[in-house]
């Protein structure tokens, strides 16, 4: 059959020899069933994992953070814990999110979890601490030490009242520590907060120095030597203000009630919160609150040591550094250990230069480092110095507070927000 006649042929027979040919069935070009593929078996689809990877960013952020969300009893956690990793509520629509705690939702279902129990609701997972009869004692006891001291310092004269001064300062040291390593005030345990602790103790030693010996000091120093000292003060001893650390030690039982009334109102909203933002606008007004509380409790403790004393009470400089310790604990107590460093090593410094300046202006050719000292003091008084330093600080680390403290990651357990 010529190649002419061979179509023909085919279409009379009603053979199609091209659609042959495309199913693979000739010999002329191809090996028969190389263009066959075989039916894929039933099963699921997969997408193919590069793809997945493109369109699920939730998965990522899980292999980022596996671990927290592992270990995380429930939803809440992970999201204090991406809180403090910096994924805010704008970062969440990029994981199409509406916020961070759906995000959170989200991760949590996805990871797979032990037949063991899981915690039924979120106080379970976040306990409200309980007022204990024990650090309750704790934090009256620098108070009564310190009381006491004040008044056998009243009592004596020479050399018996420098050993009772002695004895009184350390064991109203010892009990302060006590008070601090136990209840609200109690700092988180681990090698990190015993360097901050003792990164922070000699500045809050300077100040509390400065509140009994420093007024009366930068008076001297700036008028010219003891002789200038302020009217009333013993022969041959430095004058003292007697009111300002007994009320201090006696507000450590208000500080101990505002730390403890702080963390159980924030557990107890954090609980409540349906998301992040709910639970920062529920915060502010509980951290202003329980804050302006210590202040007004200090303001009347000052008021009574004063009176007792027959002392003025000094409120500026010490409602200012009652402030900066109090803030500086709290921040202490949520894991935040930088900002109070920071903030109590530059009031003491503060009052450091305030003292030295005018020493290093006797040196030839250096009068001029005196000049800011010397307007402070004749225009406001010595009181001043401390009231501004501290004052500062104290600002600084409140605007500070209101910023970290009321965030979720700083009241859940140390694990889920590090």
């Amino acid at each position: 059959m010529t190649a002419a006649t061979r179509p023909a042929f085919s279409s009379a027979c009603g053979f199609d020899e091209a659609g042959f040919a495309e199913r693979g069935g000739g010999r002329g070009g191809r090996e028969p069933g190389a263009d066959v593929v075989p039916e894929p078996k039933p099963g699921p689809r997969r997408a193919p994992a590069s793809r997945r990877g493109a369109g699920d960013p939730v998965k990522a952020l899980l292999h980022r953070h596996r671990e927290l969300c592992e270990r995380a009893v429930d939803p809440l956690e992970i999201a204090a814990g991406l809180e403090a990793h910096g994924v805010t509520d704008r970062a969440a629509a990029r994981f199409r999110h509406r916020d961070v705690f759906s995000l959170a939702e989200e991760l949590y279902a996805r990871v797979p979890r032990g037949a063991g129990p899981r915690p039924e609701s979120r106080s379970q997972a976040l306990p409200v601490p309980r007022v204990r009869v024990g650090w309750v004692l704790l934090t009256l006891l620098p108070g009564l030490l310190g009381a006491i001291t004040a008044g056998a310092l009243r009592s004596t004269h020479g050399h018996p009242r420098a050993l009772v001064a002695l004895g009184g300062a350390l064991t109203v040291a010892l009990a302060t520590r006590a008070a601090l390593r136990h209840g609200p005030l109690a700092s988180p345990p681990g090698t990190r907060a015993r360097r901050a602790a003792s990164g922070t103790r000699a500045s809050t030693l300077w100040l509390l120095g400065y509140a009994l010996l420093g007024d009366g000091l930068l008076h001297a120093v700036v008028t010219g030597g003891p002789h200038a000292w302020p009217t009333g003060a013993a022969h041959g001893s430095w004058p003292t203000a007697a009111a300002p650390l007994p009320a201090l030690t006696l507000a450590c039982a208000p500080a101990a009630w505002c730390a403890h009334l702080l963390t159980a109102g924030a557990r107890r909203r954090l609980a409540g919160s349906r998301g992040l933002e709910d639970f920062t606008s529920a915060a502010k007004p509980l951290l202003l609150g329980t804050f302006t509380l210590f202040l007004g409790a200090l303001a009347a403790l000052l008021a009574l040591c004063g009176t007792a004393l027959r002392e003025p009470s000094a409120y500026p400089g010490t409602l200012a550094l009652g402030a900066l310790l109090l803030l500086a604990r709290l921040l202490i107590v949520h894991h935040r250990r930088h900002a109070p460093a920071v903030a109590l090593g530059a009031a003491a410094t503060t009052e450091a230069a305030v003292l030295l300046l005018p020493l290093a202006a006797r040196l030839p050719g250096c009068a001029a480092l005196a000049a800011p000292t010397r307007f402070l003091v004749h225009a406001w008084g010595a009181a001043a110095a401390p009231a501004l330093a501290c004052g500062a600080a104290a600002l600084a680390l409140l605007l500070h507070a209101v910023r970290t403290l009321t965030q979720a990651s700083a009241h859940v357990p140390t694990g889920a927000a590090e």
